[in-house]
């Protein structure tokens, strides 16, 4: 293998950092991410498997996974675990993914260099046992983002299955009452009078799961207005393989 070919351009690292942080994509979703046709998308994971920085397998419905290995996780300085994703997880890991692609790709979150912070991140500096909610990614906005909500911090939840009400009322209030970062001290995680962490919660749903949600917003009382419903993005689904 030439010098060239061992090489990882910037946006292979990029990339390769998005993937694990998702815990792993489907081949589409790298597509998109890497704005290249599939079958250059394919190539692309090929090439990364021969360096040994990810491996690649139909693991469900749809088009292969793509996940990093325990070398390139070495070579993005990343500290996660080197597994492939969870079977039981697979349509949830594919939603979340489509969400933050679907937010990356906005003018406005590109203008105002927004960025995610996901919940394998956010994971990787608690402390052993928490039994904290950790919602399924942040959207970060830079205070200097040029938009009316500059320096909020926005969690994200992709619903494809409904909750009980009681139970999506009691992670919404969680995530609005919540004043400490994940992985504080348990006596910093909610601090009365400090401001909340989390601005607003931004629920993205399945037809099956917004009824749920909704009716859950309806039950918080005044915190129900920093929550945001929306539909799931097209794509978060599996696709028909290709």
């Amino acid at each position: 293998m030439t010098e060239r070919a061992r090489t990882l351009t910037e946006r292979d690292i990029q990339s390769l950092v998005f993937v694990a942080e998702m815990y792993g994509v489907q081949l589409d979703q790298l597509a998109g991410l890497l704005d290249v046709p599939r079958e250059r998308a394919r190539a692309i994971a090929s090439r990364w498997r021969e360096l040994g920085y990810a491996e690649s397998a139909r693991l469900g419905p749809g088009p292969p996974w793509v996940w990093v290995t325990r070398q390139g996780l070495a070579a993005c300085g990343l500290r996660y675990t080197a597994v492939p994703p969870a079977l039981s997880r697979l349509a949830h890991i594919r939603a979340v993914t489509s969400v933050r692609l679907a937010l990356a790709a906005t003018r406005t979150y590109q203008q105002a260099r927004a960025y995610w912070r996901g919940e394998r991140r956010m994971r990787t500096g608690c402390r052993p046992g928490l039994r904290d909610h950790l919602p399924d990614g942040e959207v970060h906005w830079p205070d200097e983002a040029g938009v009316g909500w500059a320096g909020e911090c926005w969690a994200i939840e992709a619903e494809l299955t409904r909750k009980t009400v009681t139970r999506t009322a009691a992670i919404m209030n969680e995530l609005l009452s919540r004043t400490g970062d994940y992985g504080c001290p348990a006596a910093d995680a909610v601090v009365p009078g400090r401001p909340p962490r989390h601005a607003r919660a931004v629920y993205l749903c399945s037809p099956a799961a917004r009824p749920t949600v909704t009716r859950a917003r309806a039950e918080l009382g005044p915190l129900a207005a920093r929550v945001e419903v929306r539909d799931l993005p097209a794509g978060a689904r599996f696709p028909e393989d290709k």
